[in-house]
Parts: structure tokens; sequence; C-alpha cells
């Protein structure tokens, strides 16, 4: 039993730390991969008849973009997905792209991807005693609700406004980040459970 353990816990080292020392040429592939990764999980997507922000899967791809990449090339792969939808591939939620899209209801949440994606992989990189399931929790808790919901629900306001209507927090929260908080209890428990399956801890 020990001895496949050991097999695990060294497998699983030996993983990270080839991803680590990739070329550069390999990480900016598996950034692109981790871009398409996210695309795909924005397809999953329950719409809300209340508000404009979906409820995606992407947000799973996020936060384990950071986790597997680290905190630049887990960032650049959210660049990617924005600057990649902006352009010409209708991945962001329901098969939808373009500037038009990017600046829509959605734009903050857009932005607080590669905020949070940074923030796991700077703790991620730095701190691998963090990366057991409970710290890794607290931690992709914060990316998620704090540097994902604030940018999310600010550019939700400005569009609101931009579009004629100024919503109070209630309005705002109820549109914005209260039908969201289970989903993402799930996924932010997924995340963690990832990081201590597949992530070393010394």
């Amino acid at each position: 039993m020990n001895t496949n353990m050991d097999k695990y816990y060294s497998a699983r080292k030996n993983v990270f730390e080839r991803i680590q020392d990739a070329s550069t040429a390999t990480k900016l592939l598996m950034s692109l991969m981790m871009a398409c990764f996210t695309g795909i999980m924005a397809q999953i997507i329950i719409p809300l008849p209340w508000t404009p922000v979906p409820i995606t899967a992407q947000t799973f791809a996020v936060l384990c973009s950071g986790l597997f990449l680290g905190k630049k090339y887990g960032c650049l792969s959210q660049i990617l997905y924005i600057v990649l939808g902006v352009a010409f591939i209708p991945w962001f939620g329901g098969m939808t792209g373009g500037l038009d899209i990017f600046l829509g209801s959605t734009f903050g949440f857009f932005i607080g991807f590669v905020i949070a994606s940074y923030f796991i992989g700077a703790i991620t990189e730095k701190y691998a005693k963090a990366r057991n399931f409970t710290s890794m929790a607290i931690v992709i808790g914060v990316a998620n609700f704090a540097l994902i919901y604030i940018p999310g629900l600010a550019g939700l306001a400005l569009w609101s406004s931009l579009t004629g209507t100024t919503l109070g927090v209630v309005d705002l929260l109820m549109m914005g980040l209260v039908p969201f908080i289970a989903g993402d209890i799930v996924k932010i428990l997924g995340a963690a459970s990832v990081s201590k399956v597949f992530l070393p801890k010394d």
C-alpha cells in the first residue's frame, strides 16, 4: 500500500515539475488548451430569466487554470480566451463572441477571470503547503467571491446604468451574485479537490 502511495506521490510531483519546467512554447500551448477548455465549459449554461448573467461552468476552468499553469500562464490562458472570443471564436456563453458581448453585462466577470487565475496561480506556485484541500478551498473561495464578483458586479452595474437602468444593491446582488452561490461552492470544492489529488504538497 505504501509503495503504491509513494508511486502516486512521485508521479504527481514529476508531472507538476514537468509542467513548471516546460519550454515557453509548451506553456503557450497549454495556455491555449486551457483557453479552449474554458470555452467548452462556457457552453454548459443555464440562463436565468431575471438577469443577463447566466449560470455557466466556465468558472471551474478559470479556477483550475491558475492551479495547473501558475500565475503567468494561467492568467495568459484567460486573456487568450477573451481575445480569441472577441476576435473570431464564438466560445463565450451560449456560443457567442465579439466585442459587443465582451463589453456587455458580463464584462466585469471576464476581467475577474484574469485576476482570479493570476491570484490562484501565485499562491499555488509560492506556497506548496497551501495545495491541500482546506487551504486551497479558502484561496479559491477568495478568488471566486472577491476577485471575480467584485469586478463582475461593478461591470454589471455600469452596463445597467449605460443601458438606462440604475440598479439598487439588492437588485444587483440578485442579478449578479445570489443565484450563483450554490453552484460556485460546488465549483470551488471541485477545484480544491483537483488541487488535493493532482498537485504535490512539497
